[in-house]
C-alpha cells in the first residue's frame, strides 16, 4: 500500500506560479513511480507529467511541456510538480499517483491515487 496527499494547490492569476507536493508513505519511496494528473470539469482525468526510465528524462503532456517541472525529493518521500506560465485552461484539481513502473502515461498504470487538490487559474 502507498498513500499519496497532495498539497499546493490555490488560486492564482494568469502567468503566475503553484508548487504542488505529493507527501508519500507506505513502502519504500524508490519501489514506485509517481505521476502527476488532473482532472478539469466536465472532462476527463489526464495525463500531465510522469518521470521516465531513462534517468533525468520525464514524459510531459504537450499542453504544459516547458511549463511545468517535475522533481522528487527522496530524504522526504515527495514529489513536487513545479506549474510556471499558469493559464486558466490549466484550472482543474491535480493528482498524484503511485504505481510499479516508470513512464507510464495511462491512468490504469497506477494502483494510488492522492485525494487532489484544486488549482485555479483567473484570467
Amino acid at each position: 500500500q502507498v498513500q499519496l496527499v497532495e498539497s499546493g494547490g490555490g488560486l492564482v492569476q494568469a502567468g503566475g506560479s503553484l508548487r504542488l507536493s505529493c507527501a508519500t508513505s507506505g513502502r519504500t519511496f524508490s519501489s514506485y513511480a509517481v505521476g502527476w494528473f488532473r482532472q478539469a470539469p466536465g472532462k476527463e482525468r489526464e495525463f500531465v507529467a510522469a518521470p521516465s526510465r531513462s534517468a533525468g528524462f520525464t514524459y510531459y503532456a504537450d499542453s504544459v511541456k516547458g511549463r511545468f517541472t517535475i522533481s522528487r525529493d527522496n530524504a522526504k518521500n515527495t514529489v513536487y510538480l513545479q506549474m510556471n506560465s499558469l493559464q486558466p485552461e490549466d484550472t482543474a484539481v491535480y493528482y498524484c499517483a503511485a504505481g510499479s513502473r516508470l513512464g507510464r502515461r495511462e491512468r490504469s498504470d497506477y494502483d494510488y491515487w492522492g485525494q487532489g487538490t484544486q488549482v485555479t487559474v483567473s484570467s
